[in-house]
C-alpha cells in the first residue's frame, strides 16, 4: 500500500511517515524543504528501518505536481501536510500563505482526479473554530470568522475539499488538530523550526538550552485561571497514529460520508504557564520568561471534545503533558549535541 505524504520531512509529517512504515505502508515523501531539512529522511530510516522515497519539489508548481502523479498513479492515498503554518507570520504575509497553502492543495486534487486516486487525509486545524462559543469544542461547533490568514487557509481548504468531492471521485478526511508538541521517543526527530520559533514548546526548549535569551509569554490578561492563553496540547506521536487510522479507514472503505471531520486533541486545556511548569518539573531547568503583550491572531482558549474520534475512529490520545514536554527536551538536547 503506497501513500504519498506531502510535507513528510516536516514536524508532524516525519512522525506520521514513521508510523505508516511501522504499519507496513510504502511511503513517498514530497517536500520542498522550505521549513525542514533533508537529513530527516535518514532519521526516519534509522527509526523505522525503512527508507521512504523522497522527492524535493514545490507542490504549488502545477506542472511538477501533475508530472509526479502521472509517475505515481498507483497511490492508495495522500496525506497532505505541506503548508505554511505560523499564525503570526500569516498576519504579516497573507498573500504568501494563500498562494502556498491553497494552490498546492488544488494541484494535488487535480493530480488525484486525473489519475483516479481516491483517498485524501487533510491536515486541518482547530483554528477553523476561531474563539468558540462553547468549550470543549466538538465537530458540530460553527466555523467562525478566522482569526488569521493561516486559519482562513484551513477553512477555505476544507471548502475546496467539499466542493471537489461533489464533482470528482475523491473522498477526504479532515483532521482538525489542536496543538501538537513533543517528539519521537528515540529523540531522532522532533519539532525543528527554521529561525525563531513561532510555537511555544520549541521556544521553551531553545531558551532552556541557551539558544534564546528569554521566552515571551504573550498576554496575562486573558479570561483564564492564570491569565495566560489555554490550548489543548497533544503529543505528536498520538497525532501521527491518528493519521494511520484515518488512512486505513479510507482504504478499508469504512467511511460513512465522502467528507468526514475529526477533532484530534486530548480533551484537556493547559495554559502557557501550565506548560512552562511541566517543562521545569521534567527537565529540572528554570526558565527565563517574561510576560509581554498579546499577539495578533491568537485565540484566548480552546480545547477539544475528542469523543467523536474515540467512538468513530477508535483512536485516543495516550500521552500526558509531562511526557510531551520531557520528549521535547530530550529531542532538543539530542539535536544540539548532534550538531
Amino acid at each position: 500500500m503506497k501513500i504519498l505524504v506531502t510535507g513528510g520531512t516536516g514536524y508532524i509529517g516525519s512522525h506520521t511517515v514513521v508510523e505508516l512504515q511501522n504499519q507496513g505502508f510504502e511511503v513517498i515523501i514530497v517536500d520542498n524543504l522550505s521549513n525542514s531539512q533533508a537529513w530527516i529522511v535518514d532519521a526516519i530510516t534509522d527509526i523505522s528501518g525503512k527508507k521512504p522515497v523522497f522527492e524535493q519539489f514545490d507542490l504549488a508548481d502545477q506542472k511538477l505536481t501533475s508530472d509526479f502523479f502521472k509517475r505515481h498513479n498507483d497511490l492508495q492515498g495522500v496525506i497532505h501536510f505541506a503548508a505554511y503554518k505560523a499564525v503570526g507570520e500569516s498576519v504579516e504575509k497573507p498573500l504568501m500563505y494563500y498562494r502556498n497553502n491553497l494552490v498546492s492543495l488544488m494541484n494535488i486534487l487535480e493530480g488525484m482526479a486525473e489519475n483516479q486516486i481516491e483517498n485524501l487525509v487533510f491536515s486541518s486545524s482547530c483554528t477553523v473554530y476561531g474563539q468558540p462559543d462553547e468549550l470543549p469544542v466538538s465537530e458540530k461547533a460553527p466555523i467562525k470568522l478566522a482569526e488569521s490568514p493561516y486559519g482562513n487557509t484551513k477553512q477555505i481548504s476544507e471548502e475546496i475539499l467539499k466542493d471537489t468531492i461533489k464533482s470528482a471521485k475523491i473522498k477526504a478526511i479532515a483532521l482538525r488538530y489542536f496543538n501538537p508538541i513533543g517528539a519521537h521517543q528515540t529523540a531522532k526527530i522532533g519539532e525543528l523550526p527554521l529561525g525563531v520559533p513561532n510555537n511555544l514548546v520549541p521556544f521553551i526548549t531553545q531558551t532552556a538550552i541557551g539558544l534564546r535569551k528569554q521566552l515571551s509569554v504573550f498576554g496575562e490578561d486573558y479570561n483564564t485561571p492564570d491569565g495566560t492563553a489555554i490550548r489543548d496540547y497533544i503529543h505528536v506521536v498520538d497525532l501521527a497514529e491518528a493519521h494511520v487510522v484515518a488512512v486505513k479507514r479510507m482504504i478499508e472503505k469504512q467511511m460513512k460520508n465522502a467528507f468526514e471531520v475529526f477533532n484530534l486533541g486530548t480533551g484537556n486545556g493547559y495554559s502557557v504557564l501550565d506548560v512552562i511548569k511541566s517543562f521545569e518539573k521534567v527537565s529540572g531547568e528554570k526558565l527565563n520568561y517574561k510576560i509581554v503583550d498579546r499577539r495578533a491572531g491568537d485565540v484566548e482558549q480552546v480545547w477539544a471534545n475528542p469523543e467523536w474520534s474515540h467512538k468513530e475512529l477508535g483512536w485516543k490520545a495516550k500521552r500526558n503533558l509531562d511526557e510531551m514536554t520531557a520528549s521535547a527536551w530530550k529531542w532538543e538536547q539530542y539535536y544540539r549535541n548532534k550538531k
